[in-house]
């Protein structure tokens, strides 16, 4: 839902989705969480309940995670380690779009180490593996 307008809308990123969701009668604590999740990026609402800080620390995070498991044989999140991430993390190359002081700032934002939030954020994911297509092959 947070990316729900970046597709069609992406000089209108965060704005649109809000637009659509008030328009759709969505509660007001999940369309702040969908706007501050772009703050100093596409918006200016700085992120305050723990619902935003997550969704913010973590937009960045998932797709370093994805891009992580998608370089491996296995193309799973399954198999994808905290180290895995951390090693990748180094490489400023490698899922170049990921804005890695986000990470570390929303991580910040919750009180947590980026090492902590990325073992949250791979439990999360492999949860749901196979809704997000990262089963593997």
């Amino acid at each position: 839902v947070h990316d729900l307008d970046y597709e069609q809308f992406p000089e209108e990123h965060c704005h649109k989705s809000e637009e659509i969701l008030k328009e759709k009668g969505w509660p007001e604590e999940y369309i702040r969480a969908v706007v501050s999740h772009g703050w100093g990026l596409c918006s200016e609402v700085e992120p305050q309940t723990e619902l935003e800080k997550v969704l913010y620390a973590i937009d960045e995070l998932t797709g370093l995670v994805v891009t992580t498991a998608l370089v491996r044989p296995s193309k799973s999140v399954m198999d994808v380690k905290v180290k895995s991430v951390k090693k990748k993390w180094k490489d400023k190359r490698f899922a170049a779009g990921v804005d890695r002081s986000i990470i570390e700032k929303g991580a910040r934002m919750l009180g947590m180490e980026v090492s902590d939030l990325i073992a949250d954020t791979l439990a999360g994911m492999q949860e749901v593996a196979e809704e997000i297509g990262l089963k593997g092959v």
